[in-house]
């Protein structure tokens, strides 16, 4: 089994899922006051159906949850993800009509 693990880049606004020392995907978000607002989700296709895009998702909403933040999913993978996991994100989320986004 690879060894993965999920990494906070805030200088590229991102979070990295490493497998095996390799890059394999990314999802960026952009902050506004507390909200951080998932814009973009990939995972490298020579990794697919290793179950890391589900791997990165959780990691980036913890740590987010963790340090007091509030999750905006515009990205449709994140917005998914959440809905899936509504028990355990549900109270950490603003949907991105309920702030003003993309209307």
């Amino acid at each position: 089994m690879a060894e993965t693990k999920v990494v906070h880049n805030p200088g590229d606004n991102s979070y990295e899922v490493w497998s095996d020392g390799k890059l394999a995907g990314f999802t960026r978000y952009e902050e506004i006051s507390d909200l951080t607002v998932f814009v973009h989700t990939e995972v490298d296709e020579a990794f697919a159906g290793q179950g890391l895009g589900k791997i990165l998702a959780e990691g980036a909403l913890d740590d987010v949850v963790a340090n007091g933040g509030t999750i905006v999913p515009v990205c449709p993978f994140i917005a998914r993800f959440v809905i899936r996991n509504k028990d355990r994100y549900e109270s950490h989320v603003k949907w991105p009509k309920d702030v003003g986004i993309g209307e």
